[in-house]
């Protein structure tokens, strides 16, 4: 049961990790996006500011929102499954038994000792061991929102942060030079990131996200000189 334990600890923290990946890179591309749009139609610094800023904020609490959403549905499904193991132990227990008696037969384990096994663990800690062998959840470390909603909102906010400064404080053309720097800069980062979280191919990645960036900018950018 501590391994699985470990893996659910590990799937929580892989979990905030994606959230803050996620976060941060929807958090550079809306806040290039939406600077790249007013950027066509006005050179102020001012306005550039302002309009990156609350496109800051709105996209950071969004995925903040989002992400609460979509771990709090999943954490709901987590304690139902809880619920229903506990409700099994006091109605079938032997079934309960059996589960985990087959669960270690299956590892290569014989039938006698994985009976010796099952019920030592069973006596000591029945609900934590099913639903361990089950569903390999830790009841006592199911997902956080919380966390989630967290990494995802401070990740967003500071994904756009690069960006939105190059474009509203250099001077000149360097404005979009250096927006240009800064966004393929921050979503090569995302994209190392989610690949090492994902276990992907690296190169792909960053480029893809690199790739992603620049259509971004010239779609809005577009936009803004048609409008």
């Amino acid at each position: 049961m501590e391994e699985v334990k470990k893996e659910q600890s590990l799937a929580m923290r892989a979990n905030t990790l994606r959230a803050g990946v996620l976060g941060a890179n929807d958090g550079i591309l809306t806040v290039v996006g939406v600077l790249f749009s007013v950027g066509a139609v006005t050179t102020d610094s001012f306005t550039l500011f302002i309009a990156g800023l609350a496109d800051l904020l709105a996209v950071a609490f969004s995925m903040a929102g989002g992400e609460y959403a979509s771990v709090s549905s999943q954490k709901d499904t987590e304690a139902a499954a809880v619920q229903t193991e506990a409700k099994l132990l006091k109605t079938n227990f032997a079934a309960e038994r059996a589960a985990v008696v087959a669960d270690y037969t299956q590892r290569g384990v014989s039938q006698e000792t994985a009976a010796q096994i099952a019920d030592e663990l069973m006596k000591k800690q029945a609900l934590k061991t099913v639903v361990g062998v089950k569903y390999e959840l830790d009841p006592d470390e199911l997902m956080n929102p919380w966390m989630a909603a967290l990494a995802s909102l401070i990740c967003a906010a500071l994904g756009g942060i690069l960006p939105l400064a190059a474009l509203t404080f250099l001077p000149g053309i360097w404005r979009w030079i250096g927006t240009i720097i800064a966004t393929v800069i921050a979503v090569g980062l995302t994209g190392l990131f989610s690949a090492r979280l994902g276990h992907g191919f690296v190169q792909n990645a960053v480029v893809r996200n690199i790739i992603i960036g620049i259509i971004t900018m010239i779609i809005h950018y577009g936009i803004g000189r048609l409008f």
